[in-house]
């Protein structure tokens, strides 16, 4: 009867130790639009979209993208481990009394727009004037700046949409 009792106990344990470890890894599918640019993380050129990562890393680390594409500006932004919850660490933890670091996941995938480069982006580039009091801000750096609030929250996809149609209709 006791040995019975360890038994299940063991099992349980492994179960617990099994789900714990399979819920440390994380993966997220980056993909941009249009495909085919280099996906650089943390400076390091890993391959081209799409492109699927995966770590161990704890809880709260963040990693750095930059997309690179012909003919189009450079994207960067970064992610965070802690954007999902990931029950099975969490009953792993409970079960094996291990620190939860791994609790958190990364949303299964994420898709950045990529901005064309113009011909008017380039030479404004290139030219070294003062700034004008006029808005000096390019139409990439609003689409960029709105992609980011979206990203991060502060406004809605509809909202986005609306003020997307805007920035692209001023001449």
């Amino acid at each position: 009867m006791e040995s019975r009792i360890i038994a299940i106990k063991t099992t349980a344990l492994f179960l617990a130790g099994c789900i714990l470890l399979a819920s440390c890894s994380s993966k997220t599918l980056i993909q941009s639009n249009p495909s085919g640019a280099k996906v650089y993380l943390n400076g390091e050129a890993v391959g081209t979209t799409p492109y699927t990562h995966e770590d161990t890393k704890i809880v709260g680390s963040t990693t750095t993208v930059k997309l690179e594409k012909e003919g189009y500006e450079t994207f960067n932004t970064s992610f965070s481990r802690n954007e999902k919850t990931d029950v099975g660490a969490i009953i792993g933890g409970v079960f094996v009394l291990f620190p939860f670091l791994w609790t958190m996941k990364y949303k299964p995938e994420r898709t950045y727009d990529l901005v064309k480069t113009t011909t008017i982006d380039k030479v404004a580039a290139v030219a070294v004037e003062k700034p004008s009091t006029v808005d000096s801000k390019t139409k990439a750096d609003k689409l960029r700046e709105l992609k980011k609030l979206l990203e991060e929250k502060l406004i809605t996809q509809e909202e986005y949409d609306l003020e997307k149609k805007k920035v692209l209709a001023e001449l």
